[in-house]
């Protein structure tokens, strides 16, 4: 298996890239021209959604994503969405690209986010999140018990990744981190002395919008038209303004992910866009380092912002390319036939 400890810049194409349903959305539909319905048919995959009750006895939201075709499933694929997002809209593309290339997905809306209940964009405390994650992805892994599974996060969901994985630390095959949520950058951080007054702020007024930053969607897709996708969003339930309290737990969660870096084993892919905004492309280099991974490898994108999916097609290529390239060469023998993975799709 490929072993990497060195520090990869990328400036220039790749080898393995592919090409990202992206390119065929615009501004108004990440379907393009095409139903939702249409998309699928035409990518050959096929598609689920239900609602499950969390410990909190809340509504949460989850969908999952597989093959329709001979290819034998490779392996399953746990997603997390960031703030403000949702399994659904831009990021279920690239859950679409995953299952195309012979992957069993899954994916929820967080609290608060999306479909799921809870307060819009209001994460006061993260633990029950990443309960969420786990009631969905063991469904998922149990599905498919002789198919390795892997974790993948964008920006906040690459923090919940990580935690899913310290809490389940002997079930996961690997973990992919996309802008993952390791530090927050010092150019989206409040201004002092808001930092300092946010642990007041978030105990007497935890749902009080009163952190000031600037429009997350124009620090993070570099593309004007997926900008204007990302507004429209029928789903989309958070401006991106996080409630005292949640821009606190941020804080902590980030403190967090550094103090327990090192206690990551299992396979690592990180990647990072180097003029990354939102979350600090430092810290994402530095859970690299400290991560005890034997094999793991770290991709810093000149010039590409926080999400990498914003960026324009030959970047967008390059990365997923990656990402894909590092999943496959991890899952070489699928152990269940695609008929299984219908069924078990078609039942949930």
């Amino acid at each position: 298996m490929h072993n990497s400890t060195s520090d990869h810049k990328t400036k220039g194409p790749r080898e393995n890239q592919m090409a990202h349903p992206i390119h065929q959305a615009n501004e108004n539909s990440p379907f393009g021209e095409l139903t939702r319905e249409e998309f699928y048919k035409k990518h050959s995959v096929l598609h689920q959604e239900k609602f499950i009750l969390n410990k909190q006895n809340m509504k949460i939201f989850t969908q999952c994503w597989g093959p329709d075709s001979t290819i034998r499933p490779r392996g399953v694929v746990a997603m997390v969405h960031g703030y403000t997002s949702d399994s659904s809209w831009i990021f279920e593309l690239t859950a679409v690209a995953i299952a195309k290339s012979g992957f069993y997905v899954t994916a929820l809306d967080l609290q608060g986010h999306g479909f799921s209940e809870g307060l819009s964009g209001h994460i006061p405390d993260i633990r029950p999140v990443v309960d969420d994650c786990i009631q969905c992805f063991d469904t998922a892994r149990a599905n498919h018990p002789k198919l390795p599974a892997f974790l993948y996060g964008e920006s906040l969901g690459g923090a919940i990744a990580i935690l899913v994985a310290l809490r389940q630390k002997e079930l996961w095959s690997g973990l992919v981190l996309s802008g993952a949520m390791c530090g927050v950058s010092a150019k989206f951080r409040p201004a002092w002395p808001l930092e300092m007054l946010l642990p007041v702020a978030a105990f007497f007024a935890p749902t009080w919008k009163i952190v000031i930053t600037k429009p997350i969607a124009s620090r993070s897709f570099k593309e004007e038209w997926k900008r204007k996708l990302v507004a429209g969003n029928p789903n989309r339930r958070s401006s991106g303004k996080p409630p005292a309290a949640t821009a606190l737990e941020f804080l902590r969660v980030c403190e967090q992910v550094k103090r327990r870096s090192h206690e990551l084993e299992l396979p690592l892919l990180v990647l990072h866009g180097e003029d990354d905004q939102v979350c600090d492309s430092d810290s994402a280099r530095l859970l690299y380092e400290l991560a005890e991974s034997k094999d793991k490898t770290l991709k810093i994108f000149s010039g590409m912002w926080h999400q990498l999916i914003g960026e324009p097609k030959e970047g967008v290529d390059m990365v997923f390319g990656a990402i894909l390239s590092w999943l496959r060469d991890r899952t070489s023998n699928g152990l269940v036939s695609s008929s299984k993975l219908y069924m078990e799709i078609s039942r949930s």
